[in-house]
């Protein structure tokens, strides 16, 4: 019945179709949309920064005809490498751009390319260079002081435990709380602190009299002469295709081919809550020549590790078996894990940078606290376990035309190697291929790699990758891509040399104008896992497939109505086990009326999923600055409304309602998380202030 009904549901909307719309989108549909496409379906990714960026930038366009800036539609995605390339050389052949149709003469631009970054950009022959002063600062800077507050409303078994078993229950509230101050002067100075309690956290209590579990603060200046970058505080450093050191946001393989390649943003500020990726300390850029830019970071802060003996009670120092990077810190003896060993990490880096090349060496070191007394097994007995590490690299960046060429190698202080190496090819705006080949040495060791791979870490694997996107014809798009990847060692439920698999993602989208998209997505992975059901003294591998089929469709009704429907089905095998299954199907309403202070967006959503194995990830429209990724299972119904309400310009405040309810379940969750019942719901409520 969940099926027939849904597909019922689905159907209804193009009931509607052929009803007149503005052209004008709305902010938050454009950013959501671009966060979908570009994420895949990864719920453990921090999308703050991005979010931060893309809604920066939508407000404040980049000036086409500033060159200089182009290159932050290369940092969010927006445009390829080839593509900025174009742009400039237009423009320097040809002056400044008059209009944005202009756009459509750039080599490698076409409708879809310029229609995709135009609400992040603009065209002005005004060039703005101002005088920076303290007058000027004040008058083009804005501030911006955020406040979110989540809330379950069931109680959870961590909040019903008795007083004396500290131990074992929540010491805290159930609010998980967020709070940020922003001053922001283009895009050439940040300062900014952030707060943060998760939930069953203390709050001015017990061991948290300093009121938040987590804080972090930021000083950030951009492009004053030669100095080209400072960070003081909180700070993220990215460069090469993150082999060697990179800190914050790194995508996936997904729908996006392109999104393979790393598009490094060298030292930005960092005013997310994730209290773990990012760096504490200092950094600089500074141009010693137009084209040679050195740089500089130092960081040291303390990190949760899971202790396992005090070896020094004057100092403290400890031995501990793993790092913790949760961030929770609810019970006793999450407490006592907390900041456990002091991380320190210094280096630098030189690089030569012209119109088409782009070239670096970098090198850091690493020293932790205390002793790393990790359990090695024999799976993965090349994993970092020391208390010291060094680690150096060189990458290379060079655009020749219509090829993009780019590459890094990277050496740990063990002798481990990782190197990558990768084209972008346009062969013109209507046809793009990809190709990466990825080599990660099982003796590679380094906690600041986050290189594409299929696994969570850059080393112990082997791969190629290929795309393509094609533009069929004004309405139809075609993207693909193959990945054939091999882990030399054993790894994680793979008990075997050389296992492997393979991923295969296709996507046909059509669009007729701004009111009406669809799009229809197949993905299979396949990889070789431990085999549970032989037993034997030695390890067997099965094959594990998952395949994904997926029907999007989004349409404007009114200028103030939109329609989006899904319909997803999974399905999952491994070995000579009976397929398990999932489908999901959902109705978003978005409802955004013009000139009114007020809008909302809804979903009503039924899955059925045989298993955790067979669930189902879908993106879900959320209060500002929060993204939500959940994994859809078991069998039920989603429902979710946000509503929105600006007051003069200044004020914004945000409420969101989500419950889950699902069939013949008695309990959900587990452990101190566990619920009685068969219903899961919460509230999040923001308030933003811009003065």
């Amino acid at each position: 019945m969940i099926l027939k009904s849904h597909i019922l549901l689905f159907f209804l909307g193009f009931a509607s179709l052929g009803y007149s719309q503005t052209k004008s989108e709305e902010k938050n549909e454009i950013i959501e949309q671009r966060i979908e496409y570009i994420g895949g379906d990864n719920e453990s990714i921090d999308y703050s920064t991005l979010f931060d960026n893309l809604y920066y930038y939508y407000d404040h366009p980049v000036n086409l005809n500033q060159t200089k800036q182009v290159d932050v539609l290369l940092e969010l995605g927006l445009l390829s490498e080839i593509q900025v390339v174009n742009l400039k050389k237009h423009i320097e052949e040809n002056g400044k751009l008059m209009t944005i149709y202009e756009l459509q003469s750039v080599e490698m631009f076409d409708l879809p390319t310029i229609r995709n970054f135009l609400p992040f950009s603009m065209v002005s022959s005004e060039l703005f260079a101002p005088n920076v002063s303290f007058k000027e600062i004040m008058k083009n800077s804005s501030n911006e002081l955020y406040m979110r507050n989540i809330r379950d409303l069931q109680q959870k078994k961590g909040y019903s435990a008795k007083e004396n078993e500290d131990d074992t229950r929540y010491l805290g509230s159930p609010d998980k709380l967020f709070v940020r101050y922003r001053f922001r002067y283009l895009n050439k100075i940040s300062v900014g602190i952030t707060g943060e309690k998760d939930q069953g956290e203390q709050f001015f209590r017990g061991d948290q009299k300093q009121g938040f579990d987590y804080y972090s603060a930021h000083f950030y200046l951009k492009d004053f002469g030669r100095l080209k970058a400072l960070a003081l505080g909180d700070y993220h450093f990215q460069v090469g295709q993150g082999l060697t050191l990179w800190s914050g946001l790194a995508f996936g393989k997904s729908v996006d081919v392109s999104t393979v390649k790393r598009n490094p943003v060298g030292i930005r500020q960092y005013a997310s809550a994730d209290e773990n990726n990012f760096l504490r300390g200092g950094a600089a850029t500074f141009a010693l020549t137009e084209k040679i830019h050195l740089s500089a970071f130092y960081s040291r802060k303390k990190l949760d590790a899971n202790v396992t003996d005090t070896l020094d009670n004057v100092t403290n120092e400890v031995a501990f078996s793993s790092l913790q990077n949760s961030g929770f810190h609810r019970t006793q003896s999450e407490y006592e894990n907390k900041d456990a060993i002091l991380e320190t990490h210094f280096g630098g880096r030189i690089e030569y940078i012209s119109s088409a090349l782009r070239i670096g060496a970098n090198g850091f070191a690493s020293r932790y606290g205390g002793e790393f007394d990790r359990k090695l097994s024999f799976y993965n007995q090349f994993e970092f376990a020391s208390n010291q590490n060094f680690v150096a690299g060189v990458d290379y960046n060079y655009v020749l035309r219509n090829f993009n060429f780019f590459g890094e190698f990277s050496r740990s202080q063990n002798g481990g190697i990782a190197y990558v190496n990768g084209v972008l090819l346009s062969l013109d705006s209507r046809l793009s291929f990809t190709m990466l080949h990825r080599n990660y040495g099982k003796e590679y060791q380094n906690l600041l790699s986050n290189g594409l791979a299929e696994s969570s870490n850059s080393w112990n694997e082997k791969g190629i990758f290929m795309g393509v996107e094609a533009k069929l014809n004004k309405s139809f798009t075609l993207t693909g891509s193959m990945d054939f990847f091999t882990f030399p060692w054993m790894r994680f439920q793979a008990y075997s040399p050389n296992s492997g698999g393979k991923e295969f993602i296709t996507q046909l989208s059509y669009r007729k104008s701004r009111n009406f998209t669809a799009y229809f997505r197949y993905r299979r992975q396949e990889r070789e896992v431990n085999n549970s059901q032989v037993e034997s003294a030695i390890y067997q591998l099965t094959q594990e497939y998952r395949t994904n089929y997926r029907l999007n469709v989004s349409m404007k009704i009114t200028d103030y109505l939109s329609l989006r429907n899904r319909v997803e089905v999974t399905k999952y095998k491994k070995g000579d086990t009976k397929s398990e299954y999932g489908f999901l199907a959902y109705q978003d309403v978005v409802f955004k009326p013009k000139s009114k202070s007020y809008s909302f967006t809804a979903r009503y959503a039924l899955f059925d999923a045989q298993s955790f194995n067979a669930r189902i990830y879908a993106y879900e429209n959320d209060v500002l600055y929060y993204f939500y990724i959940p994994a859809y299972y078991k069998v039920g119904s989603r429902f979710y409304l946000t509503a929105r309400y600006k007051y003069r310009k200044k004020f914004d405040f945000w409420i969101r309602y989500g419950v889950w309810n699902y069939r013949n379940e008695e309990t959900l969750l587990s452990g101190l998380e566990e619920i009685q019942g068969n219903v899961r719901s919460d509230v999040k409520v923001v308030f933003r202030y811009l003065f």
